[in-house]
C-alpha cells in the first residue's frame, strides 16, 4: 500500500457503498473529508531548509548598536566618566580633608546622611557649593561639586 493514497484503499468499500444510496452521496464526501483532513495531520511536519537565524555579520555588540543618548553614555562609562551617577558612589572618609562629593547641576542640593550603618533615620539637610559642610547630627563632611549632563 502505497504512503500517498492509503486512506482510499482503507475507505474505498465504505465510499462505495455510501455512494450508492441516495442519502449516502453526501456521506461519502463528508467521511472521504474527514478521512483526508485525519491523514494530512497525523503526519509529521516536513523538515524546514536550513537557515541562519541571524545576519551574516553574527549578532552586533552592544557598542555596534546604541545610538544616541545611549551612546553618548556609554562612550563616557568607557573613558571612565559616570555621567548619571549609575554607578557606587566612591569611599570618602567624611573628614573635612577629605569630604563626600556631591554631584549637582545646582547652586545647592538637599543631602541624606544615615549617619550610623545600622540606623533607619534619614537626616537630611541643605547642601551649598562652597567649602565642604558638616551634617548636623554626625559631623561627617559633604561638599557640593559642579556636574554637567552630557547632552
Amino acid at each position: 500500500m502505497a504512503d500517498e493514497g492509503w486512506w482510499r484503499v482503507v475507505f474505498r468499500p465504505l465510499i462505495i457503498h455510501l455512494c450508492f444510496r441516495p442519502e449516502g452521496e453526501m456521506a461519502a464526501r463528508l467521511l472521504l473529508r474527514s478521512a483526508v483532513r485525519a491523514a494530512t495531520t497525523c503526519r509529521a511536519a516536513p523538515v524546514p531548509a536550513l537557515t541562519r537565524g541571524m545576519a551574516v555579520g553574527g549578532i552586533p555588540t552592544d557598542e555596534e548598536q546604541a545610538t544616541g543618548l545611549e551612546k553618548i553614555v556609554m562612550k563616557a562609562a568607557q573613558q571612565g566618566a559616570d555621567p548619571y551617577s549609575m554607578l557606587k558612589p566612591k569611599e570618602y572618609a567624611g573628614s573635612k580633608a577629605d569630604p563626600h562629593l556631591v554631584p549637582s547641576i545646582t547652586t545647592k542640593r538637599i543631602v541624606g546622611c544615615v549617619c550610623e550603618e545600622d540606623n533607619t533615620a534619614v537626616v537630611w539637610f541643605w547642601l551649598h557649593q562652597g567649602d565642604a559642610q558638616r551634617c548636623p547630627s554626625c559631623g561627617s563632611h559633604y561638599k557640593l561639586v559642579p556636574h554637567e549632563l552630557p547632552h
